[in-house]
Protein backbone atom coordinates (compact mmCIF):
# COMPACT_ATOMS: atom_id res chain seq x y z
CA UNK A 1 0.00 0.00 0.00
CA UNK A 2 1.23 3.57 -0.65
CA UNK A 3 1.61 6.05 1.37
CA UNK A 4 0.12 9.31 -0.22
CA UNK A 5 1.69 12.61 1.05
CA UNK A 6 -1.35 14.92 0.92
CA UNK A 7 -1.29 18.59 1.79
CA UNK A 8 -2.70 17.56 5.36
CA UNK A 9 -0.01 15.31 5.97
CA UNK A 10 2.95 17.03 5.45
CA UNK A 11 1.51 20.01 6.86
CA UNK A 12 0.77 17.73 10.05
CA UNK A 13 4.66 16.42 9.67
CA UNK A 14 6.28 19.85 9.48
CA UNK A 15 3.95 21.16 12.16
CA UNK A 16 5.66 18.05 14.47
CA UNK A 17 8.95 18.56 13.55
CA UNK A 18 8.75 22.15 14.26
CA UNK A 19 7.45 21.07 17.81
CA UNK A 20 9.45 18.87 18.40
CA UNK A 21 12.52 21.03 16.99
CA UNK A 22 11.11 24.17 19.59
CA UNK A 23 10.92 21.70 22.60
CA UNK A 24 14.50 20.61 22.25
CA UNK A 25 15.49 24.49 22.16
CA UNK A 26 13.81 25.62 24.52
CA UNK A 27 14.54 22.70 27.15
CA UNK A 28 18.81 23.47 26.19
CA UNK A 29 18.23 27.15 26.97
CA UNK A 30 16.14 26.36 30.12
CA UNK A 31 19.15 23.93 31.40
CA UNK A 32 21.44 26.81 30.31
CA UNK A 33 19.25 29.01 32.57
CA UNK A 34 19.20 26.68 35.63
CA UNK A 35 22.97 26.07 35.08
CA UNK A 36 24.11 29.90 35.32
CA UNK A 37 22.89 29.90 39.08
CA UNK A 38 25.54 27.94 40.18
CA UNK A 39 25.20 29.73 44.13
CA UNK A 40 22.22 26.92 43.97
CA UNK A 41 24.07 23.51 43.19
CA UNK A 42 26.31 24.03 46.73
CA UNK A 43 24.35 20.85 48.05
CA UNK A 44 25.27 19.16 44.80
CA UNK A 45 28.92 20.11 45.20
CA UNK A 46 29.19 18.71 48.69
CA UNK A 47 28.05 15.32 47.81
CA UNK A 48 30.85 15.09 45.45
CA UNK A 49 28.53 12.47 43.19
CA UNK A 50 28.22 10.16 46.60
CA UNK A 51 24.47 9.55 46.62
CA UNK A 52 24.55 8.31 49.93
CA UNK A 53 25.14 11.06 51.45
CA UNK A 54 21.58 13.21 49.94
CA UNK A 55 22.25 17.06 51.15
CA UNK A 56 19.73 19.80 50.94
CA UNK A 57 20.62 23.51 50.38
CA UNK A 58 18.24 25.52 52.33
CA UNK A 59 18.22 29.52 52.58
CA UNK A 60 16.92 31.72 55.45
CA UNK A 61 16.19 35.18 54.76
CA UNK A 62 15.37 37.89 57.56
CA UNK A 63 13.30 40.80 57.63
CA UNK A 64 15.07 43.87 59.68
CA UNK A 65 12.81 43.78 62.16
CA UNK A 66 13.80 39.76 62.75
CA UNK A 67 16.65 40.33 64.98
CA UNK A 68 18.43 37.23 64.13
CA UNK A 69 21.57 38.49 64.94
CA UNK A 70 25.39 36.26 65.19
CA UNK A 71 23.92 34.95 68.40
CA UNK A 72 21.42 33.44 67.08
CA UNK A 73 23.56 31.27 64.26
CA UNK A 74 24.84 29.12 67.37
CA UNK A 75 21.16 28.44 68.58
CA UNK A 76 20.07 27.15 64.76
CA UNK A 77 23.10 24.85 64.24
CA UNK A 78 21.97 23.51 67.73
CA UNK A 79 18.87 22.69 66.52
CA UNK A 80 19.21 21.99 63.35
CA UNK A 81 21.79 19.00 65.38
CA UNK A 82 18.68 18.36 67.32
CA UNK A 83 17.13 17.48 64.08
CA UNK A 84 19.36 15.05 62.72
CA UNK A 85 19.67 13.28 66.31
CA UNK A 86 16.03 12.17 65.27
CA UNK A 87 16.42 10.30 62.59
CA UNK A 88 19.93 8.76 64.12
CA UNK A 89 22.55 11.15 62.46
CA UNK A 90 25.42 12.64 63.93
CA UNK A 91 28.70 13.78 62.98
CA UNK A 92 31.84 11.95 63.57
CA UNK A 93 35.13 13.20 64.92
CA UNK A 94 36.64 15.73 62.66
CA UNK A 95 33.73 15.45 60.25
CA UNK A 96 32.00 18.94 59.71
CA UNK A 97 28.17 17.30 58.98
CA UNK A 98 26.43 20.47 58.14
CA UNK A 99 28.44 23.61 56.73
CA UNK A 100 26.72 27.08 56.92
CA UNK A 101 26.95 30.68 56.07
CA UNK A 102 25.50 33.97 57.13
CA UNK A 103 25.89 37.01 56.17
CA UNK A 104 24.55 40.93 55.67
CA UNK A 105 25.02 44.27 53.87
CA UNK A 106 27.42 46.96 55.79
CA UNK A 107 26.30 48.74 53.16
CA UNK A 108 28.00 51.38 50.88
CA UNK A 109 31.58 52.90 51.86
CA UNK A 110 34.61 54.44 50.24
CA UNK A 111 37.82 51.94 49.31
CA UNK A 112 41.08 53.26 49.03
CA UNK A 113 44.28 51.61 47.67
CA UNK A 114 48.06 52.65 49.00
CA UNK A 115 48.62 54.75 46.34
CA UNK A 116 45.62 56.63 44.50
CA UNK A 117 43.52 54.19 43.67
CA UNK A 118 39.86 55.03 45.01
CA UNK A 119 36.15 53.66 44.67
CA UNK A 120 32.81 53.45 46.09
CA UNK A 121 31.64 49.96 46.92
CA UNK A 122 28.61 47.42 48.48
CA UNK A 123 30.17 45.98 51.77
CA UNK A 124 28.63 42.46 52.78
CA UNK A 125 29.33 40.76 56.28
CA UNK A 126 30.70 37.31 55.91
CA UNK A 127 30.54 34.55 58.04
CA UNK A 128 31.03 30.74 58.56
CA UNK A 129 31.24 28.67 54.99
CA UNK A 130 30.26 31.63 53.21
CA UNK A 131 32.83 31.14 49.98
CA UNK A 132 32.25 27.16 50.13
CA UNK A 133 28.57 27.34 49.66
CA UNK A 134 28.81 30.42 47.11
CA UNK A 135 31.96 29.02 44.90
CA UNK A 136 33.36 32.31 43.47
CA UNK A 137 35.70 32.49 40.38
CA UNK A 138 38.75 32.99 42.28
CA UNK A 139 41.40 34.91 40.85
CA UNK A 140 43.83 35.32 43.08
CA UNK A 141 44.91 34.70 46.43
CA UNK A 142 42.39 32.84 48.77
CA UNK A 143 39.23 33.30 51.03
CA UNK A 144 39.51 34.12 54.35
CA UNK A 145 37.44 31.92 56.83
CA UNK A 146 36.53 32.29 61.00
CA UNK A 147 39.61 29.98 61.80
CA UNK A 148 42.40 32.62 60.45
CA UNK A 149 43.75 34.46 63.84
CA UNK A 150 43.24 38.02 62.09
CA UNK A 151 40.00 39.16 60.88
CA UNK A 152 41.20 41.66 58.90
CA UNK A 153 41.22 40.19 55.40
CA UNK A 154 39.09 41.27 52.53
CA UNK A 155 38.13 39.15 49.51
CA UNK A 156 37.27 41.69 46.48
CA UNK A 157 36.05 41.12 43.01
CA UNK A 158 38.00 41.70 40.40
CA UNK A 159 36.47 45.91 39.00
CA UNK A 160 37.58 46.44 42.59
CA UNK A 161 40.50 45.59 42.47
CA UNK A 162 41.52 46.75 39.19
CA UNK A 163 40.09 50.59 40.63
CA UNK A 164 42.43 50.47 43.39
CA UNK A 165 46.17 48.85 41.82
CA UNK A 166 45.06 48.45 38.03
CA UNK A 167 45.19 44.90 38.07
CA UNK A 168 43.43 41.48 39.66
CA UNK A 169 46.51 39.98 41.04
CA UNK A 170 47.01 42.37 44.42
CA UNK A 171 46.50 39.46 47.02
CA UNK A 172 48.10 40.54 49.96
CA UNK A 173 48.03 44.31 48.96
CA UNK A 174 46.44 46.76 51.38
CA UNK A 175 43.18 48.56 51.26
CA UNK A 176 41.17 50.72 53.66
CA UNK A 177 37.30 50.62 53.62
CA UNK A 178 36.18 53.77 55.54
CA UNK A 179 39.53 54.42 57.35
CA UNK A 180 39.55 50.94 58.35
CA UNK A 181 42.55 49.10 57.00
CA UNK A 182 42.22 45.84 55.57
CA UNK A 183 44.85 43.59 53.07
CA UNK A 184 43.49 41.67 49.94
CA UNK A 185 43.04 37.86 50.97
CA UNK A 186 41.66 37.30 47.27
CA UNK A 187 39.92 38.77 44.26
CA UNK A 188 37.02 36.74 42.76
CA UNK A 189 35.35 37.36 38.92
CA UNK A 190 32.44 39.91 39.10
CA UNK A 191 29.00 38.43 38.60
CA UNK A 192 29.31 36.72 35.00
CA UNK A 193 25.18 36.30 33.87
CA UNK A 194 22.77 38.78 32.95
CA UNK A 195 20.31 38.42 35.98
CA UNK A 196 23.48 38.25 38.30
CA UNK A 197 24.67 41.67 36.87
CA UNK A 198 21.19 43.06 37.04
CA UNK A 199 21.04 42.44 40.32
CA UNK A 200 24.77 42.74 41.84
CA UNK A 201 24.17 46.32 40.40
CA UNK A 202 26.85 48.92 39.02
CA UNK A 203 29.72 49.36 42.42
CA UNK A 204 32.27 47.18 43.16
CA UNK A 205 31.62 44.55 45.62
CA UNK A 206 33.79 43.66 48.99
CA UNK A 207 33.58 40.47 51.28
CA UNK A 208 34.94 40.99 54.97
CA UNK A 209 34.26 39.03 58.13
CA UNK A 210 32.06 40.19 61.12
CA UNK A 211 35.32 41.72 63.05
CA UNK A 212 36.00 43.81 59.79
CA UNK A 213 32.79 45.26 59.82
CA UNK A 214 32.41 45.73 63.67
CA UNK A 215 35.75 47.72 62.87
CA UNK A 216 33.74 49.77 60.60
CA UNK A 217 30.81 50.50 62.88
CA UNK A 218 33.68 51.60 65.54
CA UNK A 219 35.22 53.71 63.51
CA UNK A 220 31.64 55.77 62.18
CA UNK A 221 31.33 55.32 65.75
CA UNK A 222 34.06 57.57 67.05
CA UNK A 223 33.31 60.12 64.23
CA UNK A 224 29.86 60.97 64.82
CA UNK A 225 30.72 60.43 69.02
CA UNK A 226 27.59 57.86 68.90
CA UNK A 227 27.97 54.61 71.18
CA UNK A 228 30.07 51.85 69.56
CA UNK A 229 27.97 49.21 68.53
CA UNK A 230 28.87 45.22 67.93
CA UNK A 231 27.86 44.59 64.01
CA UNK A 232 26.11 41.20 64.60
CA UNK A 233 22.88 41.25 61.90
CA UNK A 234 22.56 38.24 60.23
CA UNK A 235 19.66 38.95 56.61
CA UNK A 236 20.62 35.55 55.25
CA UNK A 237 21.25 32.50 56.95
CA UNK A 238 22.50 29.54 54.50
CA UNK A 239 23.55 25.55 55.21
CA UNK A 240 23.71 22.13 53.30
CA UNK A 241 22.01 19.82 55.77
CA UNK A 242 21.59 16.25 55.51
CA UNK A 243 18.23 15.28 53.97
CA UNK A 244 17.70 11.36 54.36
CA UNK A 245 13.94 11.46 53.65
CA UNK A 246 12.99 14.29 51.21
CA UNK A 247 12.33 17.62 52.21
CA UNK A 248 13.02 16.72 55.79
CA UNK A 249 15.35 19.27 55.78
CA UNK A 250 13.53 21.98 54.32
CA UNK A 251 10.81 21.32 56.86
CA UNK A 252 13.14 21.13 59.64
CA UNK A 253 14.26 24.34 59.34
CA UNK A 254 10.71 25.51 58.39
CA UNK A 255 9.33 24.46 61.92
CA UNK A 256 12.28 25.83 63.55
CA UNK A 257 12.20 29.38 61.71
CA UNK A 258 8.29 29.50 62.36
CA UNK A 259 9.08 28.78 66.31
CA UNK A 260 11.69 31.68 66.40
CA UNK A 261 8.43 33.83 64.94
CA UNK A 262 11.09 36.33 62.99
CA UNK A 263 9.07 36.43 59.54
CA UNK A 264 12.40 34.39 57.86
CA UNK A 265 11.24 33.76 54.13
CA UNK A 266 12.73 29.50 54.13
CA UNK A 267 13.95 28.63 50.24
CA UNK A 268 15.09 25.30 49.32
CA UNK A 269 17.93 25.77 46.88
CA UNK A 270 18.50 22.56 45.78
CA UNK A 271 16.23 21.39 43.05
CA UNK A 272 14.42 24.59 43.02
CA UNK A 273 14.61 24.66 38.58
CA UNK A 274 13.28 21.12 38.47
CA UNK A 275 10.42 21.30 35.52
CA UNK A 276 7.77 20.08 37.35
CA UNK A 277 8.30 22.78 40.40
CA UNK A 278 8.52 25.37 37.70
CA UNK A 279 5.58 24.49 36.19
CA UNK A 280 3.81 24.48 39.39
CA UNK A 281 4.65 27.42 40.54
CA UNK A 282 3.55 29.37 37.07
CA UNK A 283 -0.64 29.74 38.77
CA UNK A 284 1.30 31.26 42.32
CA UNK A 285 3.40 33.25 39.95
CA UNK A 286 2.75 36.65 41.43
CA UNK A 287 4.52 35.07 45.02
CA UNK A 288 7.66 35.17 42.74
CA UNK A 289 6.99 38.54 41.10
CA UNK A 290 5.99 40.55 44.05
CA UNK A 291 7.14 40.57 47.52
CA UNK A 292 5.50 42.74 50.29
CA UNK A 293 7.47 40.47 52.97
CA UNK A 294 9.84 43.69 53.89
CA UNK A 295 12.76 41.22 53.37
CA UNK A 296 15.46 42.73 51.21
CA UNK A 297 17.11 40.09 49.35
CA UNK A 298 20.56 39.74 48.36
CA UNK A 299 21.99 39.99 45.00
CA UNK A 300 22.68 36.01 44.25
CA UNK A 301 18.50 35.45 45.49
CA UNK A 302 17.49 37.71 43.53
CA UNK A 303 19.37 36.82 40.75
CA UNK A 304 17.74 33.31 41.16
CA UNK A 305 14.27 34.59 41.33
CA UNK A 306 14.81 35.90 38.14
CA UNK A 307 15.59 32.79 36.76
CA UNK A 308 13.27 30.82 38.17
CA UNK A 309 10.40 33.77 36.54
CA UNK A 310 12.35 32.99 33.33
CA UNK A 311 12.28 29.23 33.31
CA UNK A 312 8.76 28.82 34.15
CA UNK A 313 7.55 30.23 31.25
CA UNK A 314 10.44 28.60 29.61
CA UNK A 315 9.01 25.13 30.58
CA UNK A 316 5.11 26.23 30.32
CA UNK A 317 6.53 26.64 26.36
CA UNK A 318 8.80 23.64 26.05
CA UNK A 319 5.37 21.40 27.35
CA UNK A 320 3.11 22.98 24.55
CA UNK A 321 5.81 22.25 21.98
CA UNK A 322 5.74 18.82 23.46
CA UNK A 323 1.63 18.70 23.19
CA UNK A 324 1.27 18.52 19.48
CA UNK A 325 3.72 15.25 19.33
CA UNK A 326 1.71 14.04 22.02
CA UNK A 327 -1.63 14.11 20.54
CA UNK A 328 0.21 13.06 17.26
CA UNK A 329 1.56 9.62 18.62
CA UNK A 330 -2.06 9.33 20.20
CA UNK A 331 -4.35 9.36 17.46
CA UNK A 332 -1.45 7.74 15.43
CA UNK A 333 -2.18 4.76 18.40
CA UNK A 334 -5.92 4.97 17.46
CA UNK A 335 -5.54 5.15 13.85
CA UNK A 336 -3.98 1.38 13.90
CA UNK A 337 -6.44 0.36 17.14
CA UNK A 338 -9.31 0.99 14.39
CA UNK A 339 -7.31 -0.17 11.31
CA UNK A 340 -6.65 -3.67 13.21
CA UNK A 341 -10.19 -4.03 14.52
CA UNK A 342 -11.75 -3.48 11.22
CA UNK A 343 -8.95 -6.10 9.32
CA UNK A 344 -8.55 -8.78 11.97
CA UNK A 345 -8.93 -11.24 10.30
CA UNK A 346 -6.62 -10.38 7.40
CA UNK A 347 -4.28 -9.79 9.55
CA UNK A 348 -4.38 -12.85 11.26
CA UNK A 349 -4.33 -14.55 7.89
CA UNK A 350 -0.92 -12.54 6.92
CA UNK A 351 0.31 -13.25 10.09
CA UNK A 352 -0.67 -17.05 9.73
CA UNK A 353 1.09 -16.97 6.10
CA UNK A 354 4.27 -15.04 7.70
CA UNK A 355 4.64 -18.35 10.49
CA UNK A 356 4.04 -20.92 7.50
CA UNK A 357 6.85 -19.42 5.46
CA UNK A 358 8.93 -19.68 8.97
CA UNK A 359 8.31 -22.99 9.36
CA UNK A 360 8.80 -24.17 6.03
CA UNK A 361 12.27 -22.06 6.25
CA UNK A 362 13.35 -23.70 9.37
CA UNK A 363 12.63 -27.18 8.05
CA UNK A 364 14.65 -26.12 4.77
CA UNK A 365 17.16 -25.34 6.95
CA UNK A 366 17.48 -28.78 9.22
CA UNK A 367 17.00 -30.89 6.24
CA UNK A 368 19.99 -28.97 4.81
CA UNK A 369 21.99 -29.92 7.73
CA UNK A 370 21.44 -33.26 7.78
CA UNK A 371 24.73 -35.64 8.54
CA UNK A 372 25.87 -37.73 5.43
CA UNK A 373 27.31 -41.07 6.84
CA UNK A 374 31.00 -41.12 5.92
CA UNK A 375 32.96 -44.24 4.06
CA UNK A 376 35.42 -46.08 5.73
Amino acid sequence: MKLKFTKRRIAAAALNIMSLAGFMVLTQIGSSQAESQQYNYAAERWENGDESDSYAQISCFFPESADFTTDSVGSARAGVLNALKTVSMAPEEGQKLCPDAYSAEVGQATVKGDITGRSEAEITAVGGDFFLIHNFTLLDGAFFSDEDVMQDGAVIDRSLAWALYGSHEVSGMKLTINGVQFYISGVIETPQTDEEQQCAGELPRAYISYDGATAIAAEASADTGSAQERFNSVTCYEILMPDPVESYAFQSIEVYMESLDCGAAVIQNSGRFEVFKRLGAIKNISDTAVQDSGIVYPWWENASRITEFRLSFICLGAALCLAVPTVTVLWLIVRGYRALKRNKKRFLRAALNLLKKGCSLVKSKISCLKIKPTSR
